[in-house]
């Protein structure tokens, strides 16, 4: 499988942010995730960072201020990039992207697609 990222930006989502975590995994399993966090006041950078502690596969930046999320993506990209990894995907925080759409996606990006875009608007 190719080395792959899920970047997942985060602004108060500490409810869910667990949850994203364990859906992905059970997914995907040797994915690596980077939850980028702008200094949500509800704790979940710190929960992110609790969370990363014990799996080497989460990682979290944590950005100084809330720039939004373009910027975050952004932030998320260039991470990636100078880690090497071949695919990058986005996901929300908040539960509303499927984490079962992930292992076809890779597919489809390891079978030759250029570009692989989800989405909940479009059949199949």
């Amino acid at each position: 499988m190719a080395r792959t990222l899920i970047l997942i930006p985060t602004y108060n989502e500490v409810d869910n942010l667990e949850q994203a975590l364990v859906a992905v995994h059970h997914h995907a399993a040797d994915v690596h995730i980077l939850v980028i966090d702008d200094q949500s006041p509800d704790g979940t950078g710190e929960l992110a960072d609790s969370i990363a502690s014990q799996d080497e596969r989460i990682h979290v930046l944590h950005r100084d201020q809330k720039e939004g999320l373009g910027k975050a993506y952004l932030s998320g990209f260039s991470w990636a990039l100078e880690r090497e990894y071949e695919l990058i995907f986005e996901m929300d925080a908040d539960l509303s992207h499927p984490a079962e759409a992930i292992p076809r996606m890779i597919s489809a990006a390891e079978n030759g697609a250029d570009l692989v875009l989800g989405s909940r608007w479009v059949d199949g």
